[in-house]
């Protein structure tokens, strides 16, 4: 027997390799099947050229349970370590044999999963000993390799007839202080959990002892049954994955009962590979607009699942997406566990994104009633994806927007709209409410109708915000009818009520000055027909996004959008207040103003004000 040091520098990265770098103990299993089959690998490889390796009909990845003996065995049918080996790759700490070997076969077809040689060393994570047994083709005599993984090792002569490689770990005691339970992982139904987990598409058989009971029901024996698939989906030729193979897989893999709405099968090839398959589900998950949601997808490489949820992989405005990528050629930290920041994954992220955004695009143009489906479902995240990060995003998502009119309940786009724009409309014009109905008995709606102008409505609670970062499309600015001066009124018109005004300066001074807490301004309008009044806001803040966010927690009061009364000086109720007294006109301002902010969907702060002022000239 030869004990052995791990070297001061290996030591200090098997303490950090326990202690730090892995944030799962359950990361044991997928690194150990991982290995396995790298060393399954080399000897398929080199068997094909070199008679003393041989091949094999299959090359099975076995994993042995051991309740009395509290041992987890993985046995593979690989490559094998002479002992020269074994004290360089596992005496060694992350020199790799795996990588050496990787070097050589730069110009093959030949995946190796391995990278760093550390992987091994996660099996201290929960086993206080681990045993070693291997033999190489290269080597008469098979050997033993033992460690409690501290400051030393030990190698030693032993038997073994078949070239392979067993490893043997002997689990922790249980710990309840530090919330350890090594025990769940000699349960048969943990380790097939852990392999679907991580290690369900290694291309190796994994084969586990199970106990079956005969049709009888008399006897229970012991069956060898693979637990992997060995063959993942997106590896398969498109045209031989029926849909009905592809459904099923999107329900078990993301945990969906229902069918996905569409997909996306995504296969590059090049200076960057990678295959990504890609799903929209039916519906949002009930939290998806929850801080608690996380999107992602899911990371692979080469088969092995690394991430769960990769945010990186998929922008926020399409965190509706489900699905996986798969590539060998991503740059992985030494736990395989996160990503360091890379352009691969940058340029993997960007492709992704273009893809599906050119996918809605097609849908929208060939299929408008299939978006349409798509849209009632997900035009929310769109619409906020407009908004967030300042629009950084909108010259990407304004086609993908649609919005109904005082015209048409049908949807129509943005582009729809202008190319149906009247001549010599100067803007796009929309409308903000509760739904159409209220828009359509706004008041400014009067002129709009008059004009025979198109108005987009907008009826989300987004829509207010989101227009603010679109500004324009293509070169046509966007116009609120409920904020700021009208455009769609006549020179003459406009002039003609600029004198009224000047007539009447001393009762809008008194209404100004009666409504002072509500409003910042008063005056006459042209812009109304058959209405008395109507509430405008200023260039910024609407009415609208004041509403809205006067409902969410922790605003200041001092969010408030700045308010015009604007009165119609062709209504009679204006002409009777211009004939009433001081006191009359005071309570004929308090009915104006409490009648603009219902016409616009707005509640009334103190009702019983308003009923007093309505009572008072009755």
């Amino acid at each position: 027997m030869k004990k052995r040091q791990f070297k001061t520098e290996s030591r200090q990265l098997l303490d950090l390799m326990i202690h730090s770098i892995y944030t799962q103990k359950e990361i044991f299993l997928r690194e150990l099947i991982s290995n396995a089959s790298d060393a399954t690998d080399k000897r398929h490889y080199l068997g094909l050229t070199d008679e003393k390796v041989g091949t094999l009909e299959e090359y099975p990845i076995t994993i042995d349970l051991d309740e009395e003996k509290r041992t987890i065995t993985i046995t593979d049918c690989g490559i094998g370590l002479t002992e020269e080996e074994l004290t360089q790759n596992l005496g060694t700490i992350a020199h790799s044999g795996t990588k050496a070997f990787q070097k050589g076969l730069e110009e093959k077809n030949l995946d190796i999963i391995g990278q760093f040689g550390v992987g091994f060393y996660s099996a201290f994570m929960v086993a206080d000993k681990v045993e070693v047994i291997t033999k190489s083709p290269y080597s008469d005599v098979a050997y033993k390799w033992v460690s409690s993984g501290e400051d030393s090792y030990t190698i030693d002569e032993t038997k073994k007839e078949e070239i392979g490689t067993s490893i043997i770990l002997y689990l922790r005691k249980d710990d309840e202080t530090i919330d350890a339970d090594f025990s769940q992982y000699l349960k048969a139904y943990k380790i097939k959990e852990l392999v679907k987990k991580y290690s369900d598409y290694i291309r190796y058989p994994i084969q586990m002892l199970e106990e079956e009971t005969t049709e009888e029901g008399k006897e229970t024996k012991k069956v060898l049954k693979t637990l992997n698939q060995m063959t993942p989906l997106w590896k398969k030729p498109k045209s031989e994955i029926k849909k009905k193979e592809r459904n099923a897989f999107y329900q078990q893999q993301f945990s969906d009962y229902e069918d996905p709405f569409h997909f996306l099968d995504i296969r590059v090839e090049g200076a960057l590979t990678y295959t990504s398959l890609l799903f929209i589900p039916k519906k949002p998950p009930y939290d998806f607009y929850t801080e608690n949601y996380e999107r992602g997808l899911q990371l692979y490489s080469k088969g092995v699942f690394i991430q769960d949820k990769n945010k990186e992989l998929i922008p926020k405005y399409f965190g509706f997406v489900k699905g996986l990528v798969d590539s060998g050629d991503l740059s992985l930290n030494i736990s395989r566990e996160i990503l360091q920041h890379n352009r691969q994954l940058s340029k993997i992220a960007l492709n992704i994104e273009k893809k599906i955004k050119a996918e809605l695009e097609k849908m929208l143009k060939n299929n408008k009633k299939r978006y349409i489906e798509f849209y009632d479902q997900y035009k929310t995240t769109l619409k906020y994806g407009i908004y967030e990060d300042y629009g950084m995003h909108k010259d990407k998502l304004k086609d993908l927007i649609l919005f109904k009119t005082n015209q048409s309940d049908e949807y129509i786009s943005l582009k729809e709209y202008v190319e149906s724009m009247k001549e010599n409309q100067p803007a796009i014009y929309y409308a903000t409410g509760k739904s159409k109905s209220a828009i359509m008995n706004l008041p400014q709606m009067e002129l709009i109708k008059e004009k025979d102008y198109e108005v987009l409505l907008f009826t989300d609670d987004i829509d207010s915000f989101m227009v603010q970062m679109l500004l324009k499309y293509e070169d046509k600015d966007f116009k609120s009818i409920q904020q700021g001066e009208s455009d769609l009124v006549d020179e003459t018109t406009k002039k003609d009520v600029e004198s009224l005004e000047k007539d009447h300066e001393k009762l809008l001074k008194k209404v100004k000055k009666t409504l002072k807490d509500y409003v910042k301004d008063v005056k006459l309008t042209a812009k109304l027909k058959e209405a008395p009044v109507c509430l405008t806001s200023g260039e910024g803040l609407s009415l609208e996004m004041e509403r809205i966010l006067a409902q969410m927690p922790g605003q200041v009061e001092s969010m408030k959008a700045e308010k015009t009364l604007e009165i119609n000086p062709y209504h009679p109720l204006f002409e009777k207040m211009s004939a009433a007294s001081d006191d009359k006109i005071e309570k004929y301002a308090q009915i104006l103003y409490h009648q603009a902010l219902l016409i616009e969907g707005q509640s009334i702060d103190d009702p019983k004000h308003f009923l007093d002022a309505l009572n008072g000239l009755i």
